[in-house]
């Protein structure tokens, strides 16, 4: 039986001295487990676009109010994002299923998701939202800690830098979808549909992957340890001698926070900076989305396949960079035709951040532990919306009640954006990164 086979099948895989498969992944099952990318992406995206509607437009809360509504919904997502995601990719480390270690808590995650969802669609008041969105938190994060780990438990090291380019194209494809139906919700007036979709998608793309990819390497042994035990060990000091994780874990969540300065104030921005109304809102989000998306799905590919040549800091560098434009084009706007130039070059930052960061730290993660590891990294990432949306929501309330108008206020969060861009490259100095792919193999051949 040859290494493709043991693949597909899903018995215990061959491991090499990096701690990966040496088996290829077959293509059609590294593309069905991105998929679930795609719908996780797209619940963030759509929830974000109905919180900053419903806010703004349906009077759900008084005006000098909703920066702090969208904080403290913020918040409560916080601590089940912080805990429960590397917590639960901890425990997937240990589990032993007939499904393998990690697909039992992505199938009970995402049947959770839809009916939380469901349940923002339908709900008519702040406390009732904020109820079904502190759900969807401790649903979502139960299916995405696993999930983190999924991917680098089947992945060869010549495959890191295709599977993370195909994760960033369905985060993006994620977001298109996400935030594309929420601009079509603002310009119908309906949000259940789009919340619905949502799910749909979910749950479809989570059954791909449950039925059709491999459950990946066997789960590590116990020992006889308590869960409770596990679950205490994600949280053990020994990640901190792992230096260049801890550095790279603060540079993803700077450079997030300056994206979710503009993504997810995007709608506060188009209403208050450029005077539009809710229907007008969605058409400049639909030309935005438009921007993003083409330029996004661009640059995945080149990003990465770049990254495996030269390293994958540079690349990030150059994200980064392009980030702080446009944030500040965006900013200084006088009008949407400009902000949807920014969004394009936004849409190059994100793509590029997007498929060559996961892909760094896919590089540096102790491989045996990668749930945790994973887990932990999408703190991060789940954290960077929840800090930035705090800080940006109680700066613009705060903005308003000085009289400096909400267009100051919303202009002034993307210009905060840009200092987390700054110290985000800062941080991303101290992550000493593996020689490039490419030189790896061959200096592996030459061996």
């Amino acid at each position: 039986m040859d290494t493709a086979t043991v693949a597909i099948e899903g018995l215990t895989p061959r491991i090499g001295v990096s701690g990966r498969p040496l088996a290829s992944l077959p293509v059609t099952s590294l593309v069905r487990l991105s998929l679930f990318w795609l719908g996780l992406t797209a619940i963030d995206s759509v929830v974000t676009g109905a919180l900053q509607s419903r806010l703004t437009f349906e009077g759900l809360v008084p005006p000098d109010r909703i920066g702090t509504s969208l904080a403290i919904l913020a918040a409560l997502t916080f601590g089940f994002s912080f805990f429960i995601q590397p917590t639960v990719g901890s425990i997937s480390d240990y589990t032993t299923s007939r499904w393998g270690r990690r697909k039992p808590y992505i199938v009970v995650g995402a049947i959770c998701d839809a009916v939380f969802l469901i349940g923002i669609a339908t709900a008519s008041t702040f406390v009732a939202i904020a109820a079904f969105v502190t759900l969807l938190a401790v649903s979502t994060n139960v299916a995405r800690g696993p999930f983190q780990g999924y991917v680098p438990d089947l992945l060869p090291d010549h495959q890191v830098g295709m599977g993370s380019a195909l994760v960033g194209l369905m985060q993006v494809v994620g977001n298109i979808v996400g935030f594309g139906l929420a601009a079509i919700a603002n310009i119908t007036g309906d949000f259940g549909v789009a919340l619905a979709a949502v799910a749909v998608i979910e749950i479809v793309t989570m059954i791909s992957v449950v039925v059709r990819v491999p459950n990946g390497p066997p789960a590590r042994p116990r020992n006889g340890r308590s869960w409770r035990s596990i679950a205490a060990e994600t949280w053990g000091t020994d990640i901190l001698r792992e230096k260049s994780y801890i550095w790279l874990l603060a540079s993803r969540l700077l450079v997030m926070m300056g994206g979710a300065s503009l993504v997810n104030f995007v709608v506060i921005y188009l209403a208050n900076v450029h005077g539009l109304t809710q229907a007008e809102v969605g058409t400049a989000q639909l030309a935005m989305i438009a921007a993003v998306a083409v330029a996004a799905m661009a640059v995945i590919i080149p990003s990465a396949r770049i990254s495996d040549r030269i390293g994958r800091k540079p690349v990030i560098y150059a994200s980064i960079a392009l980030g702080t434009l446009s944030l500040v084009m965006a900013a200084l706007a006088p009008n949407v035709p400009v902000a949807v130039v920014a969004a394009a070059i936004f849409g190059g930052s994100q793509g590029t951040f997007l498929a060559v960061d996961w892909a760094l730290m896919t590089d540096i993660i102790p491989k045996a532990a990668s749930g945790r590891y994973m887990g932990l990294s999408n703190v991060a990432t789940q954290s960077s919306t929840t800090i930035a949306v705090i800080i940006g929501g109680l700066l613009f309330d705060a903005i308003i009640r000085a009289a400096l108008g909400p267009d100051t206020a919303a202009r002034v969060i993307l210009f905060v954006g840009v200092g987390y861009f700054v110290v985000g490259a800062l941080a991303l100095r101290a992550v000493v990164e593996p020689p490039p792919a490419i030189k790896r193999a061959g200096s592996a051949a030459a061996v």
